[in-house]
C-alpha cells in the first residue's frame, strides 16, 4: 500500500490527467466488450470497442460501426456516460462528486483540476468547476428541450426525449456521436439540413462548449462590459467569430456548384455555417462529407486542425494559439516592439508554449499520415490527411475511410485521438523525463534561418 501511495506521489499533475484518462477509456471499453453493449447480443471485439470508448471519452466522434445500429440502449448510454465524463473532465466530475460528499479537495488535486481545466491561477478553481458543472446541466437541459421540440413528435415522448438527451450532450461536449443510423449508416444530420430548429440548436451548443469554460465565466461575470474581459476571452470571442463567418463564406463559394447546387437559399444558408462550426471538432455533418469538393475537404482540414479554445470541449492546437503565431510573426515583420493585441503585450511563454503546440501536433499528424500511407498504400493521401486531422483535432469528421483502416492504422488514429483530447503539449510533457535546468549556458552562434 505505501509502494502504491510513493508511486502515485511521483506522479506529476499532467500524468495524473493522461493515466486517468486511459482509467476511463479502459473502463469504456471492457463495459462495450460486454454482450449486453451490443444490439445482437454478441460480444464486439476488443478494438472496435477500444476504438469507440477512445473515439467517445476523446470527444471525437470518429466510429468503425454505426452507433444506433450496433450498439444496444445500454452500450448507447455507456458511449454517452464517456462523452460526458471526456468533455468536462474527470477531475471536474470527480471534484463535483466529492463537494456533494463534503470531502475535502486537497491542494494536490486542485493542482490537478487547474492543469486540467487549463486555468492560470489556482485560486478559486474548486468553485470555478462547481460554476462550470452546474451551467453545464443547465445548458445542456436547455438544449436538449429545444431539440426535443422536434424529436418528440418524429420518435414519440420516451424515445424523443433520449434523442434530444444525447445530441445536446454530444453537441456541447464537441462529440459529434449521433443516433441517426436508424435512416441508413453513418447518416448524421444530413435530413435535418434544412431544419432551422436543429441546426441552430446543435451549432449553439458546439459553440458554447467549445470556446472555453474560463471564457463562459468571464463573459457571465462582466455581461457586456467588453472592455473588463481578459485578454483571452477577447481572443477567443472575437477569432472564433472570424472563423465561423469566414468559414461560411468560403464553404458557400466552394459547394455552391457542387453539393449546395439545388438548395434553397436558406438551407444554403443553414449548410454553410453548420459545415463552419461543425468542422473545428464537432463531427456532425448535413451535408455528404466524402462528396465535398477538393477545396472544401481543404478547408475542413485545416478547421480541424485548428480546433476550438483552450479549456474547452474542443480539441486541435486551440484558437489562441494560432491568435499567438500569427500576432508574433505579424509583430517581428513590422519590426514592432513586443507582441501587442487588445492594447496588450504576450509574454514570451505565450509564444513559446504556442510554438511547441504547432511543431508537435505538426509533427504527429505527419509521422502518422506516412504511417498509415505506409501501410495502407491503396487509400488517397487527401482521404488519410483528412482522418489524420480530424483525429488529432478530436473533430470527427471522415470522408469514409475509418472503417477500411487496418488494425495498425486504427491503433494510430487511437492514439492520435487520445493525444488531441489531452493536447499535444501535455502528451508530449507526460512521457518527456524532467531535467534540472543547469545554471551554465551555452555560448551563443547566429545561424541563417529562411
Amino acid at each position: 500500500m505505501n509502494n502504491i501511495k510513493l508511486a502515485r506521489r511521483k506522479l506529476t499533475h499532467t500524468q495524473t490527467i493522461a493515466f486517468g484518462f486511459f482509467l476511463v477509456i479502459l473502463s469504456g471499453t471492457l463495459l462495450l466488450m460486454l454482450p449486453i453493449s451490443a444490439r445482437d447480443g454478441n460480444a464486439t471485439g476488443f478494438l472496435d470497442c477500444l476504438f469507440t470508448a477512445t473515439s467517445a471519452t476523446c470527444v471525437t466522434g470518429l466510429v468503425t460501426v454505426d452507433t444506433f445500429q450496433h450498439w444496444s440502449l445500454f452500450g448507447q448510454s455507456v458511449i454517452l456516460v464517456l462523452i460526458q465524463v471526456g468533455g468536462m473532465g474527470f477531475m471536474t466530475i470527480g471534484v463535483v462528486f466529492a463537494i456533494l460528499l463534503r470531502r475535502k479537495i486537497t491542494l494536490n488535486e486542485r493542482g490537478i483540476l487547474q492543469e486540467s481545466m487549463n486555468v492560470v491561477k489556482l485560486g478559486g478553481i474548486v468553485r470555478l468547476a462547481k460554476r462550470t458543472a452546474g451551467r453545464v446541466a443547465i445548458v445542456e437541459t436547455a438544449g436538449a428541450l429545444l431539440l426535443s421540440i422536434r424529436f418528440i413528435p418524429q420518435f414519440g415522448l420516451v424515445r424523443g426525449i433520449y434523442y434530444s438527451i444525447f445530441h445536446a450532450v454530444s453537441a456541447f461536449c464537441n462529440a459529434g456521436i449521433d443516433l441517426m443510423g436508424y435512416s441508413g449508416e453513418y447518416s448524421s444530420f444530413v435530413q435535418y439540413s434544412d431544419d432551422i430548429l436543429v441546426n441552430v440548436t446543435i451549432m449553439s451548443l458546439i459553440v458554447m462548449g467549445g470556446i472555453g469554460f474560463v471564457v463562459w465565466n468571464d463573459v457571465l461575470e462582466h455581461k457586456w462590459h467588453v472592455r473588463r474581459y481578459m485578454l483571452h476571452s477577447k481572443i477567443v470571442i472575437s477569432f472564433t467569430l472570424v472563423l465561423i463567418v469566414g468559414a461560411s463564406v468560403l464553404f458557400y463559394l466552394l459547394e455552391r456548384n457542387n453539393l449546395m447546387k439545388d438548395m434553397s437559399t436558406s438551407e444554403t444558408i443553414l449548410t454553410s455555417a453548420f459545415s463552419s462550426v461543425t468542422a473545428r471538432t464537432a463531427g456532425f455533418n448535413t451535408i455528404d462529407t466524402a462528396g465535398l469538393s477538393n477545396g472544401s475537404k481543404l478547408l475542413t482540414a485545416l478547421l480541424m486542425f485548428i480546433g476550438g479554445s483552450p479549456g474547452s470541449t474542443a480539441g486541435g492546437i486551440k484558437t489562441v494559439t494560432l491568435v499567438v503565431l500569427m500576432v508574433y510573426v505579424w509583430s517581428n515583420i513590422r519590426n514592432s516592439g513586443g507582441c501587442n493585441i487588445y492594447k496588450r503585450r504576450l509574454d514570451d511563454e505565450a509564444v513559446k508554449n504556442a510554438s511547441n503546440v504547432l511543431c508537435i501536433s505538426l509533427f504527429l499528424n505527419v509521422a502518422a499520415l506516412i504511417a498509415i500511407c505506409g501501410m495502407q498504400p491503396e487509400l488517397s493521401v487527401g482521404d488519410v490527411v483528412f482522418e489524420v486531422f480530424s483525429a488529432m483535432g478530436t473533430a470527427g469528421m471522415s470522408t469514409g475511410i475509418t472503417r477500411s483502416l487496418c488494425t495498425g492504422s486504427r491503433v494510430i488514429i487511437i492514439l492520435l485521438m487520445y493525444c488531441g483530447r489531452l493536447g499535444s503539449m501535455t502528451f508530449a510533457v507526460t512521457f518527456a523525463k524532467s531535467k534540472r535546468t543547469s545554471p551554465l549556458r551555452l555560448p551563443a552562434e547566429k545561424i541563417m534561418i529562411g
